[in-house]
């Protein structure tokens, strides 16, 4: 029982980790189009 319930914790925690790659992977690309768009508007 007590196997089955870590294998499950680690599996919950390895889907959450990648799904917060990609939440930051996200958030990187959102900040560096606000960074092109201040380029623009400076040139």
């Amino acid at each position: 029982m007590k196997r089955s319930l870590a294998m499950l914790m680690a599996a919950l925690f390895a889907v959450s980790l990648l799904s917060g790659c990609n939440t930051i992977r996200g958030a990187g690309q959102d900040i560096e189009q606000g960074g092109e768009a201040v380029q623009d508007a400076a040139s």
